[in-house]
């Protein structure tokens, strides 16, 4: 059984009735550009066959009642207020929660909803569970509730709700790739801007994702140090982000920088000059530049940024 077919079977059981509708957004890998992406810089990801599925049905009041599959058939319920409380018993429902509070700071209209989620993606994996969690329950209050949010609304929608709701400080990339993944294709992303260019991935090119069975969390993980760490050299060379920082520059006077903080910067202003050279690798179909990138890129991780498994 399918997760879709899983997910419609169990709204039918609890809910005795047939959903309306059922809505799905993937998980992703991004190929390069770690940790450019709350530095304003560019990410090069990839949508994977990995998803969160929604099947939903609306209701006659503003209710939201959610079952996860994935944690043993878990109900929570709330109310569409402007006060959606956090529920510290079922973490997870704080993602759902989120993004209808985030809808509503935005002003739209909320229909209740019965819900049933179901998904394959390996949590902790850095695949992006929640981001995918986001966008699809963003899309399924939308279309309940008939509002036309396109993609870039729904991403941003879902980083407001895990920044803000849930607490964990995310760039936009996870939530961007998720709403406007290609099949086929990476996305160039300027994390900026928010403009963003389809990239063809070869055919016949198959994308190998090793779980290192290595769990973490972002809320509890060493994320919040990075960003902190980068901010705090980007302050020193006067700019909004380490995306404004020139190579050439930073060469000038990274010596000024405690050494753990040049370090990180080292690794945001080079991956940012490897992400976009690389998504011309890949567009040309130049798999071998694409490779050396994509180890420079690792070297980069596991010596400056300190972040690879093992260290």
């Amino acid at each position: 059984m399918n997760l879709t077919d899983k997910a419609m079977a169990h709204f039918k059981k609890q809910f005795d009735s047939v959903p309306s509708h059922c809505f799905r957004a993937p998980g992703r890998v991004n190929l390069i550009g770690e940790h450019t992406d709350y530095n304003d810089g560019f990410v090069l990801p990839c949508a994977i066959n990995y998803e969160t599925v929604v099947a939903a049905q609306p209701r006659d009041d503003r209710q939201i009642v959610v079952t996860a599959i994935d944690y043993h058939n878990e109900v929570s319920t709330f109310v569409l207020d402007d006060t959606i409380p956090a529920d510290k018993a079922s973490p997870w429902s704080n993602y759902i929660r989120g993004v209808a509070w985030g809808l509503l700071q935005r002003g739209c209209q909320l229909q209740g909803a019965n819900l049933v989620v179901a998904g394959n993606i390996p949590r902790g994996a850095g695949l992006s569970s929640s981001a995918s969690l986001e966008v699809v329950i963003g899309a399924t209050l939308a279309a309940l509730s008939g509002l036309d949010l396109d993609g870039k609304t729904l991403a941003l929608n879902g980083q407001k709700a895990e920044n803000d709701f849930v607490g964990v400080q995310c760039g936009i990339m996870d939530q961007f790739i998720s709403a406007l993944g290609q099949k086929d294709h990476a996305l160039l992303i300027d994390c900026r801007s928010l403009d963003y260019r389809p990239v063809p991935i070869p055919p016949d090119t198959a994308i190998i994702i090793a779980n290192s069975n290595v769990q973490r969390g972002l809320v509890d993980s060493e994320y919040n140090t990075r960003r902190r760490e980068c901010e705090t050299a980007a302050a020193h060379f006067g700019v909004p982000a380490l995306r404004d920082v020139p190579a050439d520059i930073f060469a000038l006077h990274e010596d000024e920088l405690d050494e753990t903080v040049a370090k990180r910067a080292r690794h945001v202003i080079t991956e940012n000059a490897r992400t976009e050279a690389a998504a011309e690798a890949l567009a040309q179909g130049n798999l071998t530049s694409m490779g050396r990138l994509m180890a420079e890129s690792h070297a980069s991780m596991r010596d400056d940024f300190e972040i690879t498994v093992p260290p």
